[in-house]
């Protein structure tokens, strides 16, 4: 069809060329009602999220200006004394220390056990795949309360001999008490923790490394490449995506540890091992762990659960943006 002047009729076109169908837009209520079922479906997980997730939020944001003890109402309003409160307190900020040495020491240590363990336990030569796969999993579907408790009482009950030793043959001073020391009872919680989470990452390592199509593999091959040239020319690009997302998730979760360090040591000794999570568990519940206080303090515990929740979501933008342009960049370089 064509127009025969601006503003008349359309008329046939002699060419014969078929008029284009019209475009139907699609309004939201038409796409809902398209994916209703999806929604029906994903509706009790929001029902649960905006119950137990986004209300407490809120509502621990308006604790903040109480001095509370979690009995009754709030009534004892203090501004913003908590804020300055907890600001203030060195152990808030020794256990900002001890939860980062935590996860930059157990990330990076454990993501590159898990990818060694995933290249060995992905080739379909090895016998009894399915039997070390399942034991390296095991520990991360075991209550981490039970793994604390557990290996409470190997260190207090074999970590006497293992000390001793130790100090028998000249290689410390003294006898360990591995987890009554400062200087040891948090590289004792960090190596707990890399052994207890490391099935996750295993499983994510390998699931990148079987989407990896063996024809690549096949033809680095014929061209000569050996063992160590195929991993660093195929294996870390192809896992580049996949890598950003092990090490983001990796992050939030050792960010997030609470009941290991409960359990084994409870923030001690002389708070050497209080972790963000300790500190406002101690302050919300009492007991003295955190800041000195006998007395719990909910509003105080909001407090510091707020501001560290805002050095999450700065640090967490702050690690997207990096990966983001470390991938531009060696986007631009291989071009």
């Amino acid at each position: 069809m064509t127009l025969s002047a601006p503003g008349l009729r359309r008329r046939p076109d002699p060419a014969g060329t078929p008029e284009p169908a019209p475009v139907r837009r699609t309004g939201l209520r038409r796409r809902v009602r398209a994916a209703g079922w999806s929604y029906a479906y994903l509706a009790p997980m929001a029902v649960l999220v905006l119950a137990f997730v986004v209300y407490p939020i809120f509502a621990s944001l308006g604790y903040t200006f109480y001095q509370w003890n979690g009995i009754g109402s709030p009534s004892n309003f203090v501004g913003l004394a908590n804020f300055r409160q907890v600001l203030h307190d060195s152990i808030f900020w020794g256990a900002v220390e001890h939860t980062f040495v935590y996860a930059f020491v157990l990330v990076p240590v454990q993501l590159l056990i898990a990818l060694m363990l995933a290249l060995v336990l992905n080739n379909p030569r090895l016998r009894f795949r399915m039997f070390f796969r399942t034991v390296y999993f095991v520990p991360v579907v075991t209550s981490a309360a039970v793994v604390g408790v557990v290996m409470q009482l190997m260190l207090s009950n074999f970590g006497d001999a293992a000390g001793s030793l130790f100090a028998g043959t000249g290689l410390t001073g003294s006898h360990i008490d591995w987890l009554g020391d400062p200087h040891t009872a948090l590289a004792v919680v960090i190596a707990i923790g890399i052994w207890h989470t490391l099935g996750y990452n295993l499983v994510y390592f390998m699931a990148g490394l079987q989407t990896i199509p063996a024809e690549l593999y096949e033809a680095a091959r014929i061209d000569g490449a050996g063992p160590v040239r195929c991993f660093f020319s195929i294996t870390l690009p192809m896992l580049r995506q996949v890598g950003v997302v092990i090490v983001v998730l990796a992050f939030i979760g050792s960010f997030q540890v609470f009941d290991l360090v409960q359990v084994l040591t409870g923030g001690g000794p002389y708070f050497a091992t209080e972790v963000v999570n300790t500190y406002i568990y101690h302050l919300a519940f009492g007991g003295g762990s955190g800041s000195g206080a006998v007395q719990p303090d909910v509003g105080l515990a909001s407090a510091a659960s707020f501001l560290y929740g805002l050095l999450l979501i700065l640090f967490s933008a702050a690690q997207v943006l990096a990966l983001r342009r470390l991938g531009r960049r060696r986007a631009g370089s291989a071009l």
